[in-house]
């Protein structure tokens, strides 16, 4: 069987492109959807005495949390661009936010002016927040494709994990004794014994490069290897699979560093895209003992 490697030559010829969306066509669409956003956003900074108060009219919208994220958003790049909605997301934490990061806030009445000086709906902020709704989606694509190749292709064995979007498979609810309690893994695939014989992970990268890089194929590197020191000192035939695929391949040195991962045991770790599985995800490299 020919290695990651090997393909790089033809790595074009190998990698799966998302289809993706069109400027301005989506504006249209954009607008629709994010008006009312903008709508209640200008409502509470007319209503809010303070940065600080706005956040807080915010957060307390707990019922409608699509609405809520949205209006953080909004607020970020009126109020305080270098505070992170994850950060935000927490009601528990804004008192906190707002007592470290208020003192850098735009002041409310230069918000309402700023906001005011824009048309409803604002097409340029309807765009930025446009590119967050598929957020994640192209890697959600992926691994639901994949679950359903491998379903068809191996009768009798089982692949476990979130197909779209949902919780990473714990480890430590796969492995009892498992060392590391907090490695998240994508898949695992278990035989017709209902033994566990391949772990995987999965990314779509649609773009990629420097630092994130190296973080990106040196935590896989790490975590092919606690996983194959844990189950070969279990005695097990458990293999690592990194399903990866996107433009972002063929971006720097990302293929090469890929191709690394298989050097750290070829029988036991593959990389593939979706159009190798069936070149290369075999049944024979799976039971491979």
């Amino acid at each position: 069987m020919k290695s990651f490697a090997e393909y790089k030559n033809e790595a074009a010829n190998w990698i799966t492109m998302a289809n993706g969306e069109f400027y301005p066509d989506i504006l249209s669409d954009a607008c629709e959807l994010y008006k009312p956003v903008l709508v209640e956003f200008g409502r509470l900074v007319k209503t809010s005495p303070s940065s600080e108060k706005l956040l807080e009219a915010i957060s307390s919208i707990t019922k409608e949390t699509w609405m809520r994220i949205q209006l953080l958003r909004v607020f970020r790049k009126y109020v305080s661009p270098d505070t992170s909605v994850e950060m935000l997301k927490k009601k528990s934490m804004i008192p906190m936010v707002c007592k470290k990061f208020g003192k850098d806030f735009r002041t409310i009445d230069l918000v309402q002016k700023k906001f005011m000086s824009r048309p409803m709906p604002d097409e340029a902020l309807c765009a930025i927040l446009w590119e967050y709704k598929d957020r994640g989606q192209k890697g959600y694509s992926l691994t639901e494709h994949f679950f359903e190749m491998f379903r068809e292709s191996f009768q009798g064995y089982t692949i476990e994990g979130p197909e779209r979007a949902g919780a990473d498979v714990q480890l430590k609810n796969v492995f009892a004794d498992y060392p590391n309690p907090t490695r998240p893994v994508d898949f695992v695939i278990r035989n017709t014994k209902n033994e566990v014989i391949a772990i995987g992970l999965a990314r779509y990268d649609s773009d990629r490069g420097g630092a994130q890089e190296d973080d990106r194929t040196g935590g896989y590197n790490n975590c092919a290897k606690e996983i194959l020191t844990y189950t070969q000192s279990k005695g097990l035939n458990t293999k690592v699979i990194f399903l990866n695929d996107g433009p972002g391949l063929l971006l720097g040195s990302m293929w090469d560093d890929y191709s690394k991962l298989e050097s750290i045991d070829p029988d036991r770790v593959l990389v593939i895209t979706l159009r190798m599985f069936k070149s290369r995800l075999t049944k024979t490299w799976l039971n491979l003992k």
